[in-house]
């Protein structure tokens, strides 16, 4: 298993805990407000039975034993008649009911509306209690506690603070992680540059020794294995340049494309063709042998995708309006399916048996960190082919020199 694939795994396991916790919080939630539920509605139970034997007794003792059970009941409560009509009510905040007046004595003037809202809101929650006084029908209405109320917001709050502290310390344990990560890359490339110097320069002076002894100037294969060598160097300098401040250079971009694409097409399979177009006036800034490198992983890619024949095609256009420059590369490969136009980018991706998965994640890296564009799959058709889009500011106009 790569590690994009285990890093993958790990944050569905997170994921599927997170979820047993939230089920299992409101659950045993749920529990405890309906024991609670249940307890409110015997009191509401009693009481009403207390104020039906009050409104129905005139034994003094009796009353004060009413009276005391009837101060028990914790829950705002209201009584109605038959006709919906308010009679008596508990626990409410009667001075809601007035209102000020700005008249010559600022009296206070009653306002109904106050407990017909309670009511109403009250025929929401729960279902009337029902009793009898002198013949006629009365109904208790009650609401929630200001306890249970809170026990039903409980676990949506808790939730809320969990995923809270769990996301600020994802996101700060992925940037540490990140960091360390980027330190370990960096010290890793810059080594490579290092060791590969050595034989590089070694074989720099073999060419030259060969030339000398063979008389072989212009031979080709020599020639040949100039190029080769040259593009050693640019490799080891690329290395050398990870995790530096990139300082890019003016310059045109069919130029600079065109250059690597003549080199790199004389190096693969004569089944596939190269075709480039474009504009050769447009201009960015750019590092050029870090972007050889972002074009060197996109046909590398695309050779690998095309199975037997196949063309790749190279197409350079503005856009004047958003002052943008688009490279379009396009094979005729095996395709990318829609689920995996984002994947393709991450590191560790690959569908080949031999690879790491980080062509395309340092080609990303290197578009965007080092020189402020974007690239993604424009397009691309399982069993036709892919077309991936670098996007670059267009500085024609512009002669400062852009460093990052």
């Amino acid at each position: 298993m790569n590690p994009y694939q285990q890093k993958k795994r790990w944050k569905y396991l997170l994921l599927t805990f997170a979820v047993v916790i939230a089920i299992g919080s409101l659950v045993y939630t749920r529990y405890l407000v309906k024991n609670i539920a249940r307890s409110e509605r015997t009191r509401a139970q009693v009481w009403a039975m207390t104020m039906r034997q009050l409104l129905n007794s005139d034994d003094d003792d009796f009353f004060n034993y009413v009276i005391a059970v009837r101060d028990s009941l914790t829950v705002p409560a209201i009584i109605t008649d038959e006709k919906g009509e308010i009679i008596l009510s508990r626990g409410l905040d009667t001075s809601k009911a007035y209102t000020k007046l700005e008249a010559e004595y600022k009296k206070k003037k009653y306002d109904p509306s106050y407990f017909k809202e309670e009511l109403a809101y009250m025929k929401e929650q729960h279902a009337p209690i029902k009793f009898k006084v002198l013949g006629d029908d009365n109904y208790v209405y009650y609401k929630d506690s200001a306890l249970l109320t809170q026990l039903r917001l409980f676990p949506y709050v808790q939730l809320t603070v969990i995923a809270i502290f769990l996301l600020t310390a994802y996101t700060a344990f992925s940037s540490s992680r990140k960091s360390e990560q980027d330190q370990v890359w960096v010290g890793l490339a810059k080594e490579t540059a290092h060791q590969l110097g050595t034989p590089i320069s070694s074989l720099i002076a073999w060419i030259e020794l060969m030339k000398e002894k063979f008389n072989a100037e212009d031979d080709v294969l020599i020639a040949e294995m100039e190029n080769d060598v040259k593009r050693l160097e640019i490799v080891a300098d690329r290395f050398s340049k990870i995790g530096s401040k990139s300082v890019l250079e003016e310059h045109g971009v069919y130029a600079v494309v065109k250059d690597f694409v003549d080199y790199f097409k004389v190096r693969v399979s004569k089944n596939i063709s190269f075709e480039l177009t474009g504009n050769p006036h447009l201009k960015a800034g750019l590092n050029i042998p870090l972007f050889d490198w972002v074009i060197e992983n996109i046909l590398k890619n695309a050779v690998n995708a095309i199975e037997g024949k196949g063309s790749i095609k190279v197409e350079i256009s503005g856009n004047k309006v958003k002052n943008q420059i688009f490279i379009d590369i396009t094979d005729t490969g095996k395709g990318i399916p829609r689920s995996k136009f984002d994947t393709v980018f991450q590191p560790g991706y690959t569908t080949r048996k031999r690879g790491w998965g980080l062509g395309l994640s340092l080609t990303k890296r290197i578009v965007e960190n080092y020189h402020n564009g974007q690239i993604f799959v424009k397009d691309s058709e399982v069993g036709k082919g892919t077309t991936f889009r670098i996007v670059l500011k267009n500085t024609r106009n512009d002669n400062k020199t852009k460093t990052r």
